[in-house]
Order: structure tokens, then sequence, then C-alpha cells
């Protein structure tokens, strides 16, 4: 499920309040900064530093 713009708009990192970009397959919001991703599970974004996973290395 893609989240809607109007969402995305206001979602921020919460460890940083930076902004959020979704990766290519959607199950993600990345944080550069903080080099965290956190999970978007049946369409809802997990916003927890708690649940958040490194991004991988490319």
């Amino acid at each position: 499920m893609v989240l809607s713009s109007g969402l995305r708009e206001i979602l921020v990192c919460p460890r940083c309040k930076g902004e959020l970009a979704a990766t290519a397959d959607g199950r993600w919001l990345t944080c550069r900064p903080c080099r965290l991703k956190y999970p978007i599970r049946e369409g809802i974004p997990v916003m927890l530093v708690e649940e958040a996973e490194p991004v991988d290395e490319e």
C-alpha cells in the first residue's frame, strides 16, 4: 500500500525531525541524516526509533 502524499508531507524522523523518503519498494521510510529506516506495516508507518533499522550500505 502506498502512503498518501499528504501523510508523507507531515511525517518526519522522530529522532532528528528531518525529512523522510520512501524506498522504491514502499516498505520503508528512510532518514538520510540518521541513517535509519522506519518500517511501513499494513500501510501504517511505524515511527518509533526502537523499531527502526540501520540503512543498508550500498
